[in-house]
């Protein structure tokens, strides 16, 4: 990620690097939670971690903050190690868990216990809620002044599993009257007997995230936890555990920029997880998602997302980014990056009646006109051949410059035809496009006379192959369904279009996965990792070739 607009976290880790961490490397790091797969948003974090440890010679860890084991599953650990190394980011021998770190925390926890700095609390989450007070009234707790003695007590019980889920709770000895009410006592253990992926059943309390980041930050000897906005009001609790803590590697300093939103989609977990959930799309990979896999299936590139990341820039103001800016900043690497190929996504047979029966040619077309390397193909031109459906018009339109009867085309790369006559069946169907072509106009040769006004693809009924194209459109109606309280009332019904029996030439047929291609007027798609039931490629629409966006 590009960092000339990152201008207020350059200057406070200057800053910081000169006086506060002066003799120190930078140390930055990324600590999602296990508990789905990372997205568009995340990928923002990623860059700006892993860029800005680059840039001052420094370094990033990888770390799951796996404190919730409700939620968390070993699948999401590796699917998040795997779309880092695919942005093209290296943790190398500095991935860690927040449950390395859970004996630490606990006997810190003790620590602040013994410092009358943390007491054991009996209300319930529901009774804690209603005794929080507001603005004008400070909060309540009843338990507070339990004597250091009894609270050790009742916490090394709590660690022995005594207690059922619910009934006891650490809280930080804080400030029932402050302003910020994340400082008003806040809950740093809970009781929760749920098996750990790494631990087991051996610990029947669990540390609350607010408590525990900065322990693992500054036993990592992070010296800069950049983060999302949202962790704003939080810092001063996050100050707070560092600055109570005792021998403690670093005093790491937390800076916040602006979250990743996106329009025309959702970037909350919970909400990803309910799609998945419902079926509403098909896992967490489905191409319509904003997660990592999920654009990674449909074809996004490392260096198109990293891209976006580093045109957006880094800042403190929220505001919703258009979908079309990523799907921009696609079109831009794909242009350079993607071989073109010709695919007729709805075919009708187009014949040419003076062509000779039975002659094949062979034309050379050139891979990539903006990229020489990428060398020449082979495609064979024939007396039947495909065409769009889209291209052909009974009657032609005011602004219409395709084919129609007595209308004159050129075929890309090959001749120019004019139409004769069409066939259709009893249902109004176009079954077959009848023309002549001009030999004189191989190559867009001898065209001036023929007042041509359209170019159109083709696919060779020779030199072809069926397959399947999923084109999708944008997952939600309105642009910020982030707003939606039921947001799920406002999935777009056409998001998703399967296409059967799409010709495309036969240079495609032994593609892989993951391979990109832009097929001429039609867009830029992507090998799918999967083939349909008649083992058949599917191939999935990234993006089209239209600059602005559309929900359809």
């Amino acid at each position: 990620m590009e960092t000339e607009n990152s201008n207020f976290l350059i200057s406070f880790i200057k800053e910081d690097l000169a006086l506060r961490f002066a003799g120190k490397k930078i140390h930055t790091r990324f600590p999602p939670e296990p508990n789905g797969f990372l997205h568009i948003g995340h990928a923002k974090a990623i860059c700006i971690n892993f860029m800005m440890a680059k840039q001052f010679g420094g370094l990033c860890n990888l770390r799951m903050d796996d404190t919730n084991p409700s939620k968390e599953e070993i699948a999401y650990i590796e699917s998040i190690k795997e779309d880092v190394k695919w942005l093209g980011f290296d943790w190398e021998e500095r991935f860690f868990y927040a449950s390395d770190y859970f004996e630490e925390m606990y006997n810190q926890a003790k620590i602040l216990i013994k410092k009358g700095l943390a007491y054991v609390c009996d209300l319930t989450a529901e009774q804690t809620k209603s005794m929080r007070g507001d603005l004008k009234t400070p909060a309540v707790s009843i338990f507070r002044n339990r004597s250091i003695e009894e609270n050790l007590d009742l916490f090394v019980r709590m660690r022995s599993g005594e207690f059922p889920d619910g009934a006891r709770t650490l809280r930080a000895k804080i400030d029932l009257n402050s302003g910020n009410f994340n400082m008003r006592d806040p809950v740093i253990y809970r009781i929760m007997k749920k098996d750990h992926h790494r631990t087991g059943n051996n610990w029947p309390i669990y540390p609350m995230y607010d408590y525990a980041h900065p322990i693992e930050d500054a036993i990592e000897g992070i010296t800069h936890s950049l983060c999302s906005l949202e962790f704003e009001d939080h810092r001063p609790l996050y100050n707070w555990v560092i600055n109570n803590i005792d021998d403690l590697q670093s005093k790491p300093r937390q800076i916040e920029f602006s979250r990743l939103n996106l329009s025309f989609t959702v970037m909350s977990k919970r909400k990803l997880c309910k799609l998945v959930e419902k079926k509403i799309v098909d896992g967490w990979d489905d191409p319509r998602m904003p997660t990592l896999s999920g654009l990674k299936r449909r074809g996004y590139t490392p260096e198109s997302i990293k891209f976006f990341c580093s045109k957006i820039g880094v800042s403190k103001s929220v505001g919703t980014i258009e979908y079309s800016f990523l799907e921009n900043c696609l079109r831009s690497d794909l242009n350079f990056r993607a071989r073109r190929a010709m695919a007729v996504l709805e075919p009708i047979q187009l014949i040419i009646r003076n062509y000779p029966e039975g002659k094949l040619e062979e034309f050379e077309i050139e891979n990539n006109p903006n990229d020489s390397n990428q060398g020449i193909r082979k495609i064979i031109f024939s007396r039947e051949i495909f065409i769009e459906k889209s291209d052909f018009m009974k009657v032609k339109q005011k602004g219409y410059f395709r084919l129609f009867p007595g209308a004159i085309i050129r075929l890309k790369s090959a001749y120019a035809v004019k139409c004769i006559d069409f066939k259709q069946d009893d249902a109004g169907n176009i079954k077959e496009v009848i023309c002549d072509y001009f030999p004189e106009t191989y190559g867009g040769k001898n065209i001036k006379d023929k007042k041509i006004k359209g170019t159109i693809h083709w696919v060779s009924l020779k030199d072809c192959f069926e397959a399947q194209i999923n084109i999708y459109n944008s997952l939600f109606m309105i642009e910020n369904p982030e707003e939606n309280g039921d947001f799920i009332s406002e999935v777009n019904p056409d998001s998703y279009k399967i296409l059967k029996k799409c010709k495309l030439e036969n240079s495609l047929k032994n593609s892989k996965s993951g391979e990109i291609f832009q097929f001429l007027r039609m867009g830029y798609f992507c090998v799918d990792k999967n083939k349909n039931s008649e083992g058949q490629l599917i191939f999935n629409r990234s993006v089209s070739l239209k600059e602005k966006f559309k929900l359809s």
